[in-house]
């Protein structure tokens, strides 16, 4: 059975409702988030003009879709970094329950060896892709696609930064969140 006043109390004995806020500290905000934030705010105010052209003034304006879906690539891609920098992407440590301690440290190391591989690889190639359509533009707005690309070539290379950044903490503490799934990123 739980026990009601084990926890923090909300209602006082006259019946009011009482609650304090935790300081709020944005000071180990990675700029990524700030990025991100800044591309899903944009987002949110296209879709909101695309809603209010096409339903309240029946004209709708025809950039506002291909634009909110180049702003939800960006979103994902600059969004993809903080996933990296927090190492909470997908994975699996069903594996590394039954390694012995040292192959499982040795396979971590692998992984985080891999993941910085495929980060730089992608980085590259979307490097290469962008020389070669260099001349294309967005469907609608006479944009170029550089800027989406760009766009996503800033968050393959943040995610490959932040691979390394992740990598050396590994390194440091002796382990990595396969081998101690319990563990954070905040754990130094």
């Amino acid at each position: 059975m739980h026990d009601l006043d084990s926890g923090p109390r909300v209602m006082r004995d006259d019946g009011t409702f009482h609650t304090t806020d935790d300081e709020v500290d944005l000071s180990d905000t990675p700029w990524e988030a700030w990025l991100a934030l800044l591309f899903f705010w944009a987002l949110g105010a296209t879709v909101v003009y695309q809603f209010i052209t096409r339903y309240v003034l029946n004209d709708s304006a025809a950039w506002t879709e291909e634009i909110a879906r180049y702003l939800l690539v960006s979103t994902v891609f600059v969004g993809a970094a903080i996933g990296v920098a927090k190492n909470n992407h997908i994975q699996v440590d069903f594996l590394f329950r039954y390694l012995p301690a040292r192959a499982g440290r040795v396979l971590s190391t692998l992984v985080d060896v891999v993941r910085i591989a495929f980060f730089a690889a992608a980085s590259v190639l979307t490097v290469q892709m962008m020389m070669k359509m260099d001349t294309y533009k967005m469907t609608v707005v006479e944009l170029p696609m550089n800027y989406v690309y760009g766009v996503c070539l800033l968050g393959f290379v943040a995610m490959a930064a932040r691979s390394v950044w992740v990598m050396r903490i590994h390194w440091q503490r002796g382990y990595s969140a396969l081998e101690r799934p319990e563990s954070t990123m905040a754990e130094r």
